[in-house]
């Protein structure tokens, strides 16, 4: 039973390949193929002459545009994180100056 299974199995990928070569050779299919690739190419053309002249943007630009608004916003990100800082530290100066008031104030009621 084996054997047979075997012998089947190599005469059906012989025919596969004998079917792919024929595929292969054949001049209406690469033909076809042509035709298929150069419409396909016309219709991207089209598409796009269709989305300039609607002054809408392409795929390509929205990505662009994507990118650049998540490069901005990271930049944004960046710079509120910078204001946290200064304003954290600008406190951390006004409660010095406020103690040293405070301390130069107790000096003066104390003389």
């Amino acid at each position: 039973m084996s054997g047979d299974g075997e012998s089947l199995r190599a005469r059906s990928e012989q025919a596969i390949g004998e079917i792919a070569q024929a595929l292969i050779d054949s001049p209406t299919l690469h033909n076809a193929l042509q035709a298929a690739f150069g419409a396909r190419e016309k219709a991207l053309e089209a598409q796009q002459a269709a989305l300039s002249a609607l002054n809408l943007p392409s795929a390509g630009e929205v990505e662009r545009l994507e990118r650049r608004l998540r490069s901005f916003s990271q930049r944004l990100e960046d710079v509120e994180e910078q204001l946290d800082d200064l304003t954290r530290e600008i406190g951390v100066l006004r409660r010095k100056m406020a103690a040293k008031a405070a301390k130069a104030a107790d000096s003066a009621d104390a003389a």
